[in-house]
């Protein structure tokens, strides 16, 4: 029999590029334009270094954190991202797995199921919010979310709707009807194991999005979804106070790149927001969500808590981040390359690698806690900080 478990996100991510039709794979590879973002977000974790220590190094490491009022065993939270077609069991995989290990889980308003289900495998869960539809509906989502019993609101605007690739898009389906199974069949048929677990199952994926439904309706389709989200105006900050208004619980703003808007985020009334590019998804040629970090974090650490997501694919990744300035960070892909690979033991698979990867650099840097690290335990080459927002005389 084969071993299932995997040591790395690379291993998890190659074995989820063998099992998912090609569609589906390079949906999740996703980024726009030439994917500069997406390579930088990459690529800029391995521009710093560590400066470890060689003894009086502590036996054991406390990993726990808090987040949006939420105790969490380890600094990885769960990013909000569709999986409609990753994995049947979709979030509620992912909520259990999260669970299972003592963390949080963001669950998107696009997401294949719904929040009170989500809700009931894993109580720590965030609902994510799009600015999407009428102010009524808007708040009809976030009274849902808090009926459901949600205890956060992630409000995502890093988004450019940007949707040329200069390798080419996927063909993604409005829903799955005849026409459509008979045209993209061979895919599924090349990939059997991610079939027979669909079918297993009791059916193929749906393409709806239940979250972003009204009262009394049906769940609409991902595309009729996204269509009412690319036609409806972009909330100025005096909406987002609106929106601060409706909610008063934790609140995440993400997206923020520059020193400026983080400050009108915590003016606004944001309890926590996150350094984020959308995964390289957003403007190509924003830079790595890891360059940015630092000068928010001298800027308004001290007043909102800060959480970074993009390009997390080891637990070294997570402790560089938290010594530059991050209380936790969020992963994206690196949790769908496990459900894709392995269903919700390999989401587990997936956090375990982390939690091993962020335990041996505190271990190595002479760290008792996540909470100890500091800017003095990262090597940071010259240039690396991108000061977005400021001034350019207080560089």
């Amino acid at each position: 029999m084969p071993n299932v478990w995997f040591e790395t996100v690379a291993e998890a991510q190659r074995r989820a590029e063998k099992r998912l039709p090609p569609s589906v794979y390079s949906a999740l590879r996703a980024g726009s334009e030439r994917g500069q973002t997406l390579q930088d977000n990459l690529d800029a974790f391995t521009e710093l270094g560590f400066a470890p220590h060689v003894a009086g190094l502590h036996a054991k490491r406390d990993l726990s954190t808090t987040v949006m009022g939420q105790q969490i065993a380890l600094p990885v939270l769960i990013s909000p991202t569709g999986v409609q077609a990753v994995h049947p069991d979709g979030e509620l995989a992912v909520g259990r797995a999260a669970a299972s290990r003592g963390t949080a889980i963001g669950l998107s308003s696009f997401g294949s199921k719904p929040v009170e289900e989500v809700v009931a495998v894993n109580p720590k869960t965030f609902f994510q919010l799009y600015w999407s539809g009428s102010k009524e509906q808007i708040a009809a989502r976030i009274q849902r979310a808090q009926r459901a019993g949600a205890v956060g609101i992630i409000v995502t605007l890093d988004w450019s709707f940007s949707h040329g690739r200069d390798w080419g898009s996927p063909t993604i389906p409005d829903k799955l009807d005849l026409r459509t199974l008979l045209r993209m069949g061979p895919e599924g048929l090349r990939h059997p194991r991610w079939l027979k677990t669909w079918v297993r199952s009791g059916g193929l994926p749906l393409l709806t999005v239940p979250n972003m439904a009204l009262p009394g309706d049906a769940a609409p389709t991902f595309f009729g979804a996204y269509g009412e989200w690319m036609q409806t105006a972009p909330p100025s900050w005096e909406d987002l106070a609106w929106l601060r208004a409706q909610w008063d619980g934790p609140l995440m703003l993400k997206g923020v790149m520059r020193v400026d808007d983080a400050r009108r985020a915590v003016d606004a009334g944001f309890t926590c927001l996150s350094v984020s590019n959308h995964g390289g998804n957003n403007l190509d040629g924003t830079p790595a969500p890891i360059r940015a970090l630092p000068a928010i974090a001298e800027a308004v650490g001290d007043q909102i808590e800060i959480v970074l997501d993009g390009g997390i694919r080891r637990g070294s990744d997570v402790v560089k981040a938290l010594a530059l300035g991050a209380r936790a960070v969020m992963i994206g892909r690196a949790y769908l390359w496990g459900l894709a690979a392995n269903g919700q033991a390999g989401v587990e698979n997936v956090l375990d690698v982390l939690r091993s990867g962020i335990d041996s650099a505190l271990l190595g840097l002479g760290k008792a806690s996540v909470g100890d690290l500091n800017l003095d335990d990262v090597l940071i080459p010259e240039g690396f900080v991108r000061h977005l927002g400021m001034p350019a005389t207080r560089r």
